[in-house]
């Protein structure tokens, strides 16, 4: 069996290393017939954009060894769909001068430390193409240009802000400059593959200098990929379409694959046939549905896919140990953040959107694709927009606008549990952060008073606070209430320690013997008008099962003894002595 390449990136070390592939290749053929001048790919993270660029170079390429032979592609795509296609593509095999350029390691603090790493990133990509420095084939002009952008400054040469801006100006239109050297030299136009373009712009929202970047993105765009009379195509991967008129200005032959507006369904992620194989592959045939329940769900165009990185990680997680159980892989992949800031800053209205998406329901918004990141909090449309086009969200149907016919509203819900999971473990992270900055001695006060509706006030409010993502079960509640009481005054509580003839869910015992014992009994109802029915349940159980003797015995000079019954985000409190 075939080893499984998690974290491999590059797609001539899965062929070199005999991995196991799932056939891609037919990307190439559809980029030549299908693509623009300028391709853009926006998936979610994880979902194959590295790999799918690396083996477009791998294909594309015009290489050669350590003797100056070329280097024959054909071994890496031997059995693979495009020796099948179209031969006028298998033609193009190993005919063009490629730049690749990799933009996600531009995630520094600041502007100044985040464009030098771009520099140096493009500098890589002049030293990788070093072969043209003193080549004849150049003018005198271009071998010029070239070698001045091979000698860049190091870090601390720059010493002020004009020297930085020379600096960053010089490689703005750097990848122009090489492209129009590779072209002179092999004369042959120069294919471009940029991936990852919008890291260092959601990187510069976050840190706050989104505009300098955006400024530098753009005149690096500008210039290669616009009227370059040196390009034969650019392919370019990111997880958002940022506008045109932020980052694609004037180039008015882009065309766009989006997970809404596609073209390239298969590309990217995995089918469900290709899942299936996969699974059956490895002997998995009876852990398919769980893999569907978990990882499916994504619709690019009208294609179902599956979340590529987590079926690797499940697959190869199961062929080590058979008996395990399926994980949030994806989630991990990434802090989350669009998801955090969301909850944390969520109104009424959205908080109620969430409610109804956990609970597995449906919300409608208006979809548009060229927002910005310094778009995204301006309008709670946006940031659902920006959750659809990153993977947190899927498309079960669309509707046009019935006056405006350009106006499309599209139903989303949360495509499985993987995903539901982020939100709400986001949501419980949240919830937890709101209990411990809540004045907890109001509660403390109330339960050493015996003020019931004090207490049930107070839990119900923190509740209300919350956006519901319980399954309502007594374990919850339970363990809710008791982190509450962590801290009261003079007492520890426990939970579910034998007393009596059973365990009562939670009791506070005292420092001192000679003050009372506190027992809170926990029950849950669906209706609010079954909850006092609840409450009955719980003193018969306190009765039923002595917990108030088992306390005595234990030497306490009195107990008291409490109901409680929760229902969604309310909740009652009784007690015991009042009706026994």
């Amino acid at each position: 069996m075939k080893k499984i390449g998690i974290g491999y990136e590059d797609y001539r070390n899965f062929i070199d290393d005999d991995m196991y592939y799932i056939d891609k290749t037919m990307l190439i053929q559809d980029i030549v017939k299908k693509g623009g001048k300028v391709t853009l790919f926006t998936r979610p993270r994880r979902f194959g954009k590295t790999l799918a660029l690396s083996m477009l170079r791998t294909f594309f390429e015009l290489e050669y060894d350590r003797d100056g032979n070329v280097i024959d592609k054909r071994r890496y795509f031997e059995g693979k769909k495009i020796m099948d296609g179209d031969a006028k593509i298998r033609s193009m095999m190993g005919k063009y001068p490629v730049i690749k350029l990799s933009l996600k390691s531009a995630k520094q603090p600041d502007f100044r430390e985040a464009a030098l790493q771009l520099r140096n990133e493009i500098v890589s990509e002049f030293n990788r193409h070093n072969y043209l420095k003193n080549s004849a084939k150049l003018s005198e002009a271009e071998s010029e240009s070239f070698k001045e952008l091979l000698n860049f400054k190091k870090r601390e040469d720059i010493r002020d802000e004009e020297s930085f801006r020379l600096e960053i100006g010089r490689y703005s239109t750097a990848l122009k400059t090489l492209s129009e050297c590779l072209y002179a030299y092999h004369k042959e136009k120069v294919i471009v593959l940029l991936d990852e373009y919008d890291v260092p712009l959601e990187n510069a929202y976050y840190e706050g200098f989104y505009e300098e970047m955006v400024s530098f993105i753009r005149s690096l765009f500008e210039s290669l990929l616009k009227t370059n009379d040196a390009l034969e195509f650019a392919v370019v991967t990111g997880c958002l379409r940022i506008s045109k008129e932020s980052i694609f200005t004037g180039l008015n032959h882009l065309q766009i694959s989006s997970i809404y507006n596609n073209g390239f369904e298969e590309a990217f992620g995995f089918t469900q046939k290709e899942t299936e194989q996969m699974l059956m592959d490895y002997g998995m045939e009876d852990r398919i549905p769980e893999a569907k329940k978990w990882y499916d769900g994504y619709l690019f165009g009208e294609t179902e896919i599956y979340n590529p990185w987590s079926i690797i990680k499940y697959v190869s997680s199961i062929a080590v140990n058979h008996m395990k159980y399926p994980e949030a892989y994806w989630a991990n992949t990434s802090s989350n953040q669009i998801i955090k800031d969301m909850i944390w800053h969520a109104d009424g209205e959205m908080k109620r959107e969430l409610e109804v998406l956990i609970d597995g329901g449906t919300i409608e918004k208006q979809i548009h694709e060229d927002i910005t990141y310094d778009d995204i909090h301006e309008s709670e449309d946006n940031l659902w927009n920006f959750l659809f086009f990153t993977g947190y969200m899927k498309k079960v149907s669309e509707r046009r606008d019935a006056l405006n016919e350009e106006i499309v509203y599209l139903t989303m819900k949360i495509p499985n549990i993987e995903i539901r999971s982020i939100y709400t473990n986001q949501i419980l992270g949240w919830f937890d952060k709101q209990v411990k900055s809540e004045d907890r001695g109001v509660l403390y006060k109330a339960v050493l008073e015996g003020d019931t509706e004090a207490i049930a006030g107070y839990v119900t409010k923190l509740l209300k606070k919350s956006i519901s993502v319980f399954d309502s079960s007594e374990s919850f509640y339970h363990g809710f209430f008791l982190s509450l009481l962590y801290g009261t005054p003079d007492y520890g509580p426990m939970s579910n320690r034998e007393e009596g003839e059973g365990r009562p869910d939670i009791v506070l015992y005292p420092d001192n013997p000679t003050d009372p014992a506190i027992i809170f009994e926990i029950k849950t109802r669906k209706k609010f008008n079954e909850m006092e029915d609840g409450l009955r349940e719980a003193y018969d159980q306190i009765r039923d099962k002595k917990y108030e003797e088992g306390v005595l015995e234990e030497g306490y000079m009195g107990v008291k003894s409490y109901g409680m019954c929760f229902c969604k985000k309310s909740c009652i409190v009784g007690k015991y002595s009042e009706l026994y």
